[in-house]
């Protein structure tokens, strides 16, 4: 029966090596880039606040800011007639400029002095990290519209999906068969020759890394397949919704969590029509009302609410508050209020929100790491190189193990 069942292992190791290798040999150029494009996108967000920090930083902080109404007038009055406001994002930190974002073009967005009223920079991504992300998502192939086939995203999809059977073929082939060879297999040394290194950062490396980029993988083949995600969302339990609805069922709820001392409930109301967050915004509605002193009126109260908020986005009838805590970083409770007396109507606390709207936001945050702040980013960072350099280190082995074999057999013909 043992021998039996040795044999089994030594057999299903074999087919797996086999695998392991066969796999890696085609793609591991494309996970190396993959992972290494990856990699640099960690900490986009730092690296833009330090070469633009004017953009998000004002110059000087003053006694009081310029009313959001008074300064989304002014910047709408900037804009050509074609291009509106769609919502606002205001921080906490008295030092971060406000940033507007715009209908068109796509994610364009202009920063201001909330104590100026100048406005300082548009929201251009740095030139590096438009290539990056580019050949991390479609291996700078041009992102085709409509049901048009874009050979660089789905090569990306279909190497990540290699890559997740190369890193279950990569453990099962890592497990030792002792505690000695347990230990081997666990450690880098670094004073012998470079093979030894080499195996074992390949070996040891690609262990310690091999959960995270397994995660990393799992998540983002949810941007690459639609029916890959559809099945991923099952397995939580979650249906796909084209169009989830912010409203949750009506409810009397404790709105002002973060504020112990003043004990305010928002009854909730049925909304009245269907909000569209793309909907172009005017200075001045139907009615006569001007839109943007009721973005005022309905941020003031919610913040009143909320002291210790991180953010909060004012759209066209919805206020979205976020809080700096660990987790889903697209996590924020959403406020409904009417646009034309900026009336608080609704609440609907990310805590009571369905799972169909958070787990986006969780892929999200999983996938780039930022779910527990800078220690996961800095972590995955680690991660995502091991990731690119794994494929190297696996190539540098197969060659010396080739060339090893081409002398043996050169020696044993030379007898």
């Amino acid at each position: 029966m043992y021998l039996s069942i040795n044999y089994i292992i030594i057999k299903m190791r074999k087919i797996f090596t086999t695998l392991h290798l066969w796999l890696s040999v085609p793609f591991g150029i494309i996970i190396t880039i993959v992972c290494f494009t990856g990699a640099t996108l960690i900490f986009e967000s730092e690296v833009n606040e330090i070469v633009n920090h004017e953009r998000y930083f004002v110059k000087q902080i003053k006694d009081k800011s310029i009313p959001l109404d008074r300064l989304a007038f002014s910047v709408q009055s900037s804009l050509p007639d074609s291009v509106s406001i769609t919502s606002v994002v205001v921080s906490s930190n008295p030092e971060r400029t406000v940033q507007f974002n715009l209908s068109k073009p796509r994610k364009a967005a202009l920063f201001v002095d909330q104590y100026t009223g100048e406005i300082l920079s548009k929201n251009d991504r740095l030139p590096f990290f438009t290539f990056m992300f580019r050949l991390h998502r479609w291996l700078l192939d041009s992102v085709k519209p409509g049901n048009g086939i874009s050979w660089g995203k789905l090569i990306v999809g279909f190497s990540t999906l290699v890559f997740v059977l190369i890193l279950i073929t990569g453990l099962f082939i890592w497990i030792p068969r002792s505690i000695r060879g347990l230990r081997n297999r666990l450690k880098i040394v670094t004073n012998k020759n470079a093979y030894r290194f080499w195996f074992d950062l390949h070996v040891a490396g690609g262990f310690y890394a091999t959960a995270l980029l397994l995660i990393m993988a799992l998540t983002g083949l949810t941007w690459s397949f639609p029916w890959y995600r559809t099945a991923f969302y099952k397995v939580f339990g979650v249906e796909m919704i084209q169009n989830s609805s912010l409203h949750a069922p009506s409810q009397k709820l404790l709105v002002n969590n973060n504020n112990p001392n003043k004990e305010n409930t928002v009854e909730h109301a049925k909304r009245k029509g269907k909000q569209n967050e793309s909907k172009t915004i005017t200075l001045v509605d139907l009615n006569g009302n001007e839109t943007f002193m009721h973005w005022q009126v309905a941020m003031d109260e919610v913040v009143a609410l909320n002291r210790n908020y991180k953010y909060v986005t004012v759209s066209d009838g919805i206020v979205a508050i976020s809080f700096n805590k660990w987790g889903n970083q697209r996590a924020s409770d959403k406020y409904i209020f009417n646009n034309t007396t900026g009336k608080i109507d609704d609440v609907e606390l990310y805590s009571n929100q369905p799972k169909s709207s958070k787990i986006r936001g969780w892929i999200y945050s999983v996938h780039v790491g930022d779910f527990g702040g800078m220690l996961t980013k800095i972590i995955y960072l680690i991660a995502a190189i091991m990731g690119a350099i794994l494929p190297i280190t696996g190539y540098y082995l197969w060659i010396k193990r080739l060339r090893k074999q081409k002398k043996r057999k050169f020696v044993r013909q030379s007898f």
